[in-house]
This record gives structure tokens, sequence and C-alpha cells, in this order.
């Protein structure tokens, strides 16, 4: 079983609180979470927003963040766009009819809830200010107590703001992007920690800086896209590198692309229907930055001048998960 809770509140009784963008950031994290690229169904995901009629009172967020913990299953995920505050005793999620900020859900409930979870996988994924309280000690609040399990990523440390854009939560932008696909790895799976490294490259030194905390041994997939290289090829690479540095000799036979002097010319070999279909699969590896040609600047120079390729290494990393049938 994989459950998301997906939160937005905009609306705010407080005068001044309301927010623009949460709302929207919400329902497009939702759509992302609730089916993979291919429209496979991947988590059973709820939606909770606010709107100007239907506020989302403490009692209601508090009953609903702690409803997602119950149970047993693979994952469950709780994302939240909206305000946050924190003070010297923890940090809270605002509710619509947060006045002070400290009558909202505390971080210190909701951890202990996803502590406590049954769950094999407990995902927390904040775009609030001051989110990055999230999983610390209230005596010592340097120190984070998280249980194996449970990730935290936050758009922002405990004393920074999170910042909205026309488009929506900055964070949240990132956020979409790397599910949309841009965090992928090589078979097709989103971890929380490639979405880390997305947020946390795109955004400066200067800028508000993403906090990840985590607790696991093995990261679980939150979305599935479509794989940058065919899978098949993939499994195919320790067959065609029997060893680490393995050198690929080629040769023109390789290469069915030549010019009309190339064709003619008796000394070199023409195109063998087997080699150009191996020689396929290698430009995939180059393209996607698993070998590269050796003392030449693109693949086909590497095989009309007889020259050859090796695994660069990341391409050394693939071969041994192939190797290993953990492809």
């Amino acid at each position: 079983m994989r459950k998301a809770l997906v939160i937005g509140i905009d609306h705010y009784t407080s005068p001044g609180s309301n927010l623009s963008g949460a709302v929207s950031d919400a329902r497009r994290v939702f759509g992302l979470l609730d089916r993979n690229e291919n429209n496979s169904k991947n988590f059973d995901a709820e939606l909770l927003i606010s709107e100007p009629s239907n506020l989302i009172s403490r009692s209601l967020l508090r009953q609903r963040i702690q409803e997602l913990f119950e149970g047993r299953g693979q994952v469950c995920l709780l994302y939240f766009a909206g305000h946050g505050y924190t003070e010297d005793t923890g940090g809270y999620l605002c509710s619509s009819d947060s006045v002070s900020g400290d009558d909202g859900v505390a971080l210190d409930n909701i951890m202990t809830w996803a502590n406590n979870s049954e769950f094999d996988d407990r995902v927390i994924i904040l775009d609030s200010c001051h989110s990055g309280a999230a999983g610390a000690r209230a005596t010592q609040r340097s120190t984070s107590e998280i249980s194996e399990g449970v990730t935290i990523l936050t758009a922002s440390t405990e004393t920074q703001y999170a910042s909205e854009t026309s488009r929506g939560g900055v964070f949240t932008n990132l956020f979409v992007d790397a599910l949309s696909g841009a965090a992928c790895n090589l078979i097709g799976d989103i971890t929380p920690g490639a979405i880390y490294a997305h947020v946390d490259q795109s955004l400066g030194s200067w800028a508000q800086r993403p906090m990840f905390k985590t607790n696991v041994q093995n990261f679980v997939s939150l979305r599935k896209v479509h794989a940058p290289i065919n899978p098949d090829y993939l499994r195919r690479i320790a067959d065609l590198f029997p060893s680490p540095d393995y050198y690929f000799q080629l040769d023109p036979s390789f290469e069915p692309e030549r010019s009309e002097a190339e064709r003619t010319n008796p000394n070199i070999p023409p195109p063998d229907v087997a080699n150009t279909a191996i020689f396929r699969i290698l430009q995939d590896y180059a393209r996607v930055g698993l070998l590269m040609p050796e003392g030449q600047p693109h693949m086909w120079h590497a095989a009309m001048n007889s020259a050859g390729a090796r695994l660069t290494r990341l391409g050394e990393h693939y071969r041994e998960l192939a190797a290993g049938g953990r492809l």
C-alpha cells in the first residue's frame, strides 16, 4: 500500500495571512503523485485544500495527518504547502484558523506519528516557513531524532522563510520538476535523495536552503517515469563490458552512416548488421553518460577511426548493478 496526503492552505482567518500559491502547488503535486508517467496508479493520494467557504481547521488538519500514518504498507507520504511557525519549543504547520502560529499542528506531534508508524517508509515534504524544524529535538534544536524509515525534505531551514513566486512556491516548483522526470535515474525511478539533489543544486548559497534528513537503508521510489534509456539495453551493459575497465574496440563496420566517398572506399569495411545493432546500444550509453569514446570527439569518429570506448564512473556503477542482477 502506498498512500499520500497532499495539503495546500491559501486561506486563513487572520487578516493579511492569505497565500496565493499553496493550493495550486498542492494540486500539481497531487497530480504527479497520484499517477506515474505512463498513467499507472502510483499513490492512493488524497487532496486536502482550503477554500474561502471551506477552511481547514486545526482539528481537521491534525486528524487527517494522524490518519495518514495509521495502518501498514510500503510508504506513506505527507506533503504540506502553507504557513509555518517556529518558537523555542518547536515548529508548527498552520491551519486556516491559526492566529498565533503555535495554535497550529505541532511538528513534534507529526514526527511522533511518523516515527511510530508501521509503514516501511514515511516521507514528509514541507513547503512552509521554518519547516527545517521538523525532526529537531525540542531541548537541543541542532540534533534530529528520526526513526528508521523516515525521510524529511523541507523548503527551508528552521530560521528561514519559504518564498513564493507567481508560479508557486520556489521549493515546490523544483519539487514538481524533479517528480516530472528531472531527478529520475536511468531506470526511471525518482527517489527522495535524487529530489533533494535536484533542489539543492538549483538554489544558491544566498537563497533559502532546503533541509534533508533521513534514516533509511534504501530509498523508496516516489514516482516512475519513462526511463532515459531502454532498460533491456541497460541490462546488457555487463555483457558488452566484461570488466569495469574493458576497452571496447570499434571499427568502421559498426557505423552505418558514411559519405559516398567512404561507402566506395575499398579500404573501409562496409557496415555489419550485427555490429551496427550493438553500436546503437553503445551510442545510447554515450548519450546518457555511461561511456565515452577514447581520444575521439564522438562515437562516429571512434568507429570510423577504429578507436574505442570505455565506461565512465557512472557506467561502471550501472555495469555493477547489471552484473549483480539488480536492474
